[in-house]
């Protein structure tokens, strides 16, 4: 299986986005999937995250109001729409599934499969 996502680039503050995250060879509403990103000199963060069962959603403080995940099961397609973008949104965002425990919950070690990433910056 793998993870492809599409949809980063270059964006002003207050600006939007909508970062994709598309399967191929395993069918992606079976498991839970999460947004990660890191930006340079940090940790990796959860952004997002939808488990696998009843499709409840995790977002982190700083993101609330302003993310939302969801899935297009037709296309196997998990999607990010992010606006109010801020400066401090810039970094590689990569998406993840757990195929394992479909919790849905930002711990990293439990992504068995993980796309290439792709790169979000906000400036003016």
């Amino acid at each position: 299986g793998q993870l492809v996502e599409s949809g980063g680039g270059l964006v002003q503050p207050g600006g939007s986005l909508r970062l994709s995250c598309a399967a191929s060879g395993f069918t992606l509403d079976y498991y839970a999937i999460c947004w990660f990103r890191q930006a340079p000199g940090k940790e990796r963060e959860g952004v997002s995250c939808i488990n696998r069962s009843d499709g409840s959603t995790y977002y982190t403080d700083s993101v609330k109001g302003r993310f939302t995940i969801s899935r297009d099961n037709a296309k196997n397609t998990v999607y990010l729409q992010m606006n109010s973008l801020k400066p401090e949104d810039t970094a590689v965002y990569t998406c993840a599934a757990d195929t394992q425990t479909g919790w849905g919950t930002p711990n990293p070690s439990l992504y068995d499969y993980w796309g290439q990433g792709t790169q979000v910056t906000v400036s003016s």
